[in-house]
């Protein structure tokens, strides 16, 4: 079983940075690709940022050029760098993993974190 857990919300100022951090455990093959979406209240969860194995990242359009994604798979880890911050990026942001996992029978695996608010208001 792979888990997810997810770090670095709060609240900032309008303009101002955070930066959240992913770190996957347990029986980790590979991880092909890995993610952060969000979810405002009331609306459906979208893709913010990811990155595959070759770490070419793709971002949604309200957030280039703001935000950063990377990603250590020696430590499998993922990080968003988040600069510029809006009151519309207000969100609980969530972490994905895709990958295989390991323990003897390899299978593959849909992994998601707990979550992470952020808060974006003066």
């Amino acid at each position: 079983q792979v888990q997810l857990v997810e770090s670095g919300g709060g609240l900032v100022q309008p303009g101002g940075s955070l930066r959240l951090s992913c770190a996957a455990s347990g029986s980790i093959f590979s991880i092909n690709a890995m993610g952060w979406y969000r979810q405002a209240s009331g609306k459906q969860r979208e893709l913010v940022a990811g990155i595959g194995s070759g770490e070419i990242p793709n971002y949604a359009d309200s957030v280039k050029g703001r935000f950063t994604i990377s990603r250590d798979n020696a430590k499998n880890t993922v990080s968003l760098q988040m600069n510029s911050l809006k009151p519309e990026d207000t969100a609980v942001y969530y972490c994905n993993a895709i990958g295989v996992a390991g323990g003897g029978r390899l299978s593959t695996f849909d992994a998601w974190g707990q979550g992470t608010l952020v808060t974006v208001s003066s």
